[in-house]
């Protein structure tokens, strides 16, 4: 992730790391879910092992609501940044979750890293690369 990618958690990361608003689409109602990074190379990892050749989801299938990871984003950087809800985009899902049915099955494989846990080591990261 780079501070800069536009996507939602390196968004709230770095505005809550600035002390700016973060900004929520919609009323923040819709669901995510969220990979760190190590659960996601042990799945493509445990893949690629396997000599299957179907479609397998690797990620996470515990949702939260965007409203929810900037609440945990505010409470993980200590920030006192407000938030600030725009309209929401036409084309943006309400839902994005994994089935990860075959993974598990198949693979053996799931998630082991709890979204806070991998904010507070994204956030460190940030920090870091802010200064």
């Amino acid at each position: 992730m780079r501070p800069d990618d536009g996507r939602v958690v390196s968004n709230f990361l770095v505005q809550a790391l600035r002390g700016e608003p973060l900004t929520i689409f919609g009323d923040g109602s819709q669901t995510r879910s969220f990979t760190y990074v190590d659960d996601e190379i042990r799945g493509f990892l445990a893949l690629l092992d396997s000599g299957i050749a179907s479609p397998v989801n690797i990620g996470n299938d515990t949702e939260f609501t965007v409203l929810e990871l900037a609440e945990l984003v505010l409470e993980v950087t200590n920030s006192s940044s407000d938030t600030v809800f725009l309209p929401l985009p036409a084309d943006d899902p309400t839902q994005r979750k994994p089935d990860l049915t075959k993974a598990r099955s198949m693979l053996g494989w799931e998630p082991t890293v709890a979204l806070r846990d991998g904010l507070e080591r994204t956030a460190e990261y940030f920090a870091s690369r802010l200064g």
